[in-house]
């Protein structure tokens, strides 16, 4: 197993609230991240679904987030992180191209304690030693601080970065030098065919002990998300806070619940609550979104204001559904169990003895 995010449409949620989404989803499908522990992700685009695995700093252990649900299916995985020799390495896709967290690189080259300073110092002396074209190159693009929140982060492409290594004696700058290459590699082959990126996430969560079933209802969640949101790019919904309050429009009433009062009543703080939910909460969320989805579009709803009131109606239609269900069952589709400690797949087969 050599995937790992994604992440958002991942979720995660740098920018946003945990489970509430901000803009798209970790999208698993389209940009798988390789690595071995399961990394980190998103910003303005990371929604609520289904975030993948997610390292909220360089130094912080992996949680498994939906890429909001997130999370990716097919859209923008805006931000990640990749794992080398078990060092986080925050990235960022833009202008068509992996940029990585120099400090980061340098951090894990120089296996420095300070590697802000380090570079800072090290930016200097390429300058008075003519390395200017590579500092030049250097992007200053946002990426999820320690704190959470998204900061200017100097970044650089692969190109830049092979130059860049050339700069900072280490015994590990050949095999880093390989490790990046093969990182480029997947993600070209992810590009050309779009299936793979979506094998490997399936592969990642079945590591993660989810079963064949509901593998299938998340990553449908996470395409139904998808589709949701490029609804919203287009009808004037701009701020992760407008898209974070329409998600929270669509939850409260599909389950009478935001996705923070949700994350609460099932014990969960930063996961990603779709990752934590069962089949039919899995399915009422997909009805809820869908059918925004397509009020939006049949009422032409522009604005924040008006697409508040399609997410209201979508959820409402959902929530409906989900009462109709509980009346005729006598069972509460709202859970409040996760699988923290018990993977998905074992819990499936318990409710079947």
């Amino acid at each position: 197993m050599s995937c790992d995010t994604i992440p958002a449409s991942f979720f995660g949620n740098l920018g946003c609230k945990a489970g509430e989404g901000c803009k798209s989803a970790y999208n698993p499908a389209k940009r798988l991240i390789p690595a071995n522990p399961p990394p980190h992700p998103p910003r303005s685009k990371c929604s609520s679904g289904l975030w993948i695995p997610i390292i909220h700093s360089p130094t912080s252990s992996p949680t498994l987030y939906s890429l909001s649900d997130i999370p990716i299916i097919m859209k923008d995985l805006e931000n990640a992180l990749v794992v080398f020799q078990g060092k986080g390495i925050r990235r960022k896709w833009h202008e068509d191209e992996w940029w990585y967290s120099v400090v980061d690189v340098v951090g894990i080259l120089s296996e420095s304690q300070d590697s802000g300073n380090y570079w800072k110092v090290l930016k200097h002396r390429m300058g008075q030693e003519g390395g200017d074209e590579t500092v030049t190159d250097c992007n200053r693009l946002k990426l999820p601080a320690e704190d959470g929140k998204m900061r200017l982060t100097d970044c650089a492409n692969t190109k830049t970065l092979f130059r860049l290594i050339q700069s900072i004696p280490s015994p590990k700058a050949e095999p880093f030098k390989r490790w990046l290459a093969q990182v480029g590699y997947e993600r070209v082959q992810e590009i050309e065919n779009p299936e793979l990126a979506q094998k490997r996430m399936k592969e990642l969560y079945r590591a993660k002990g989810y079963s064949d079933a509901w593998i299938e209802k998340r990553l449908r969640g996470i395409a139904v998300r998808d589709e949701l949101t490029d609804e919203w790019d287009g009808r004037g919904i701009e701020t992760d806070m407008e898209f974070s309050i329409l998600t929270a429009e669509i939850s409260k009433a599909t389950f009478g619940l935001t996705p923070t009062e949700y994350l609460a009543h099932k014990g969960l703080k930063r996961q990603n609550l779709r990752d934590h939910m069962n089949d039919l909460e899995l399915i009422f969320t997909m009805l809820g979104e869908a059918a925004t989805t397509e009020i939006a579009r049949t009422k032409d709803a522009q604005g924040f204001v008006e697409n508040k009131d399609a997410a209201r109606k979508g959820g409402t239609i959902s929530g409906d559904a989900r009462q109709d269900l509980e009346k005729e069952t006598g069972k509460n589709v709202v859970s409040d169990e996760n699988y923290l400690e018990t993977p998905e797949k074992v819990k499936r087969l318990g409710k079947k003895k």
